[in-house]
């Protein structure tokens, strides 16, 4: 693709979709990208650089594959709808250092893919996330171990504020404590929703989460059952949250849990930070149900 040609211009995009007789499917999410400043700030902002191995999930016609192409060492893009497959053949064309899989990401074995795509690792992921699978794909990039170095996505500009959000705001929550539990995130740009294709009802921003390095030696399946019990009743204390959510631990453990961890029992979820959390979940006998 020739520089003057860039895919983020809506005309050339309209030509592509056109000879191809595509049409955007709701179910799919799909919304393309048709603005070379946010695509070039996506990339800016991932750190793309002739060393990166890049995960692109969804690329749609290729309009942020090609951006990373330029600038990547290999990418590797991984397309749900066949029917964009014989468009990215084109619009990819010239770029030898592209791959292009089909496949649902939630199904992949990312292991796998990342042995025998890029060596091993480490890659970092760059995506423009359909709205309706966001949470479930971010959770399977940061629960499986992966060797990955950091997450550059397009999510809904209210899905990025609760990954953001900090103890004491109204956006915090489990999303907020699950985000900032395996990674550092931050915003890389706020998009308007008039940069897309077909244009979505609601804005957008690019979050960039770059994982942590050492994670808490500690159970996490129990640590997310404390963090999804104090947020299912936000309005309640933590130790009423705690104690009706169904846990076989009687009241009294749970406010002894709470006081060894520096823990108000009045105190709601909201307020209460990762690192409290954390203890807690050390301090709580195995919570079952």
């Amino acid at each position: 693709m020739m520089e003057n040609r860039r895919l983020y211009s809506p005309k050339q995009i309209k030509e592509v979709l056109d000879k191809y007789g595509f049409t955007f499917s709701k179910s799919l999410g799909q919304n393309f990208l048709i603005d070379g400043n946010i695509v070039r700030k996506i990339a800016q902002g991932a750190n793309i650089t002739k060393d990166s191995y890049v995960l692109e999930i969804g690329p749609g016609m290729g309009t942020l594959t090609e951006e990373l192409a330029i600038n990547a060492k290999k990418v590797v893009a991984v397309e749900l709808d066949r029917k964009l497959l014989p468009i990215l053949d084109e619009t990819l064309e010239g770029y030898d250092n592209v791959e292009v899989v089909y496949g649902d990401i939630l199904k992949i074995d990312l292991k796998q893919l990342i042995d025998e795509k890029f060596d091993g690792g480490p890659i970092k992921v760059v995506a423009n996330l359909p709205y309706y699978v966001t949470t479930p794909i971010i959770g399977k990039l940061l629960e499986e171990g992966l060797n990955i170095e950091s997450l550059t996505v397009m999510v809904q500009k209210e899905v990025a504020d609760r990954m953001m959000a900090k103890p004491g705001s109204k956006n915090y929550g489990s999303l907020s404590v699950f985000v900032n539990f395996y990674s550092n995130p931050q915003i890389v740009v706020k998009v308007p929703n008039t940069v897309f294709m077909p244009k979505p009802k609601v804005d957008s921003a690019v979050i960039k989460l770059e994982l942590k390095d050492n994670l808490p030696d500690i159970d996490r399946a129990q640590f997310f059952k404390v963090v999804k019990a104090a947020f299912s009743k936000r309005r309640k204390t933590i130790i009423n949250a705690l104690s009706t959510f169904g846990f076989d631990v009687d009241k009294d453990t749970i406010r002894n849990a709470l006081e060894n961890s520096g823990i108000k029992a009045e105190e709601r979820a909201e307020n209460i930070s990762v690192e409290d959390f954390i203890k807690l979940s050390t301090e709580l006998p195995p919570l079952n149900i």
